[in-house]
Order: structure tokens, then C-alpha cells, then sequence
């Protein structure tokens, strides 16, 4: 039995309607069929697909993160004696 709702469950849609590589919008990360059929959704549906591209966020952090931490100690090996202490530097650099 599907629970009352008071509120519609809004669209997660961010603006910023561009498709990556898997074919996940950037902005809301959700994938096509997704976005164009949101409002003939059920709200069991809607909640499901929140839930999904909150997985999808987690998961492009994970990725992202690790891809910055390989490619941070990549460049660690790197002689760093001509880079001055007084020098600043960007977070994580």
C-alpha cells in the first residue's frame, strides 16, 4: 500500500541539463528516460529515483576523489626543491 502525500515530490533538476559520459545528466545525475517521464512517475517512483541518484553523487564522489588522490601521488614523486615554502598553494596540492 502506497503511503499519502501531501507534497508533490519535486524534480531534482539542478538547471544544468548536460549529459556525461554514461549518460547521466551532470546537474541531477539522472539518465534520460529518467528525466523526460519524471512527471508521469508515481511518487514511489520519484522517491526510488532520488534515492538512486544519490548513489550515483556518492559514488561520482568516490571516483573523483580517488582519481585526485592517484594523480596527487603521481606528481609527489616529483622533486618539489624549486617550489618555494612561502609559495602558496592550492588545497590538496
Amino acid at each position: 500500500m502506497e503511503q499519502l502525500e501531501f507534497f508533490d515530490i519535486p524534480s531534482p533538476c539542478r538547471g544544468i541539463c548536460e549529459v556525461n559520459s554514461r549518460g547521466l545528466c551532470r546537474g541531477c545525475l539522472r539518465n534520460r528516460d529518467e528525466r523526460f517521464q519524471w512527471q508521469t512517475f508515481s511518487d514511489t517512483r520519484k522517491r526510488e529515483i532520488l534515492r538512486l541518484c544519490t548513489q550515483r553523487r556518492h559514488k561520482l564522489i568516490l571516483e573523483t576523489l580517488a582519481a585526485r588522490a592517484q594523480a596527487a601521488s603521481g606528481h609527489a614523486a616529483d622533486s618539489q626543491t624549486d617550489i618555494e615554502e612561502d609559495e602558496p598553494r592550492l588545497p590538496g596540492t
